[in-house]
């Protein structure tokens, strides 16, 4: 089984700052993300150096439980372990765009945002989020940084989201003489002309600041360096994982090739009060 901290020590140990160039279709920023799943794909899978297309989806076939689409999150289910949601960025610092999906904490099977092929994708009721944040300049295949930062450390519990989303399809609902509809978005109007030809279709845009900008308090981004890798997430998360894999991250500590630190960090629902956790860095 899988889990960030094979990943982590794969990158480290096969650092590869290039991104696959995927070019079908018409939406570059998908495209883009598309070459970069591909690459969080094989390292969890410990793939990259793997050619034979066969055996690599055999090998992918055991890690993962689910592949997820464009529309729906998450991107990728570890079999038996957490969420993956992949994101690219052309700056370092820019907001992520989150789309119709407000930011997660947690993953729940419940939620009506995921698809039927991800509530059955395994026996589940609630996943821990992790978030892979890659930075690819404009213009570039280079990997600049990644950031693998679980939702807990900077998302809010679901309700502080579902409140706003709530309120605002409420104050929706309250405009008279128009038609409403069921729907998964904030909202959706029917017959809003006199004629009821016109409808208005409501859909939130969820953005959530960088952690660059969010950590930068234990963490200072070093313009100086090619690439940087970033895994940060809750004491408790990391003691839970692999006695081996902790052992082999700790020794790469000791040999100074990557950093592995205790950290303070904010609590998302409450920010005075502080929460343990553990910071990951690889930089070269």
């Amino acid at each position: 089984m899988s889990n960030i901290l094979k990943a982590f020590i794969n990158i480290v140990n096969n650092h590869q700052s290039n991104i696959e160039n995927i070019t079908h279709g018409n939406n570059r920023a998908n495209n883009m993300g598309e070459g970069l799943e591909s690459y969080i794909k094989d390292v969890f899978a410990n793939t990259l150096n793997v050619d034979n297309s066969q055996q690599k989806l055999e090998i992918l076939s055991d890690i993962f439980s689910y592949q997820g689409n464009k529309n729906n999150p998450p991107d990728l289910i570890l079999k038996n372990s957490d969420a993956i949601e992949i994101k690219k960025l052309e700056s370092k610092s820019s907001a992520i765009a989150l789309n119709s999906s407000y930011p997660k904490a947690k993953l729940y099977a419940n939620s009506p945002m995921i698809t039927t092929a991800c509530k059955n994708c395994e026996s589940w009721s609630e996943k821990d989020m992790l978030y892979a944040i890659g930075h690819l300049p404009k213009g570039t295949q280079q990997l600049k940084s990644l950031w693998l930062i679980y939702g807990d450390c900077f998302c809010a519990d679901m309700e502080v989201y579902e409140r706003i989303k709530s309120t605002i399809s409420q104050g929706i609902n309250t405009i008279s003489d128009v038609e409403f509809t069921e729907t998964k978005e904030l909202g959706k109007v029917k017959k809003v002309d006199p004629l009821g030809i016109t409808d208005l279709r409501i859909r939130g845009m969820w953005h959530i600041a960088n952690p660059t900008k969010i950590f930068d308090y234990v963490y200072e981004y070093d313009e100086r360096k090619d690439f940087q890798l970033i895994a940060l997430m809750k004491k408790d998360k990391y003691e839970e994982l692999p006695l081996e894999d902790r052992q082999v991250l700790e020794r790469l500590a000791l040999d100074n090739e990557i950093e592995v630190s205790d950290v303070r960090i904010k609590n998302p629902d409450n920010p005075v009060r502080l929460m343990d956790g553990k910071l990951l860095v690889f930089k070269v």
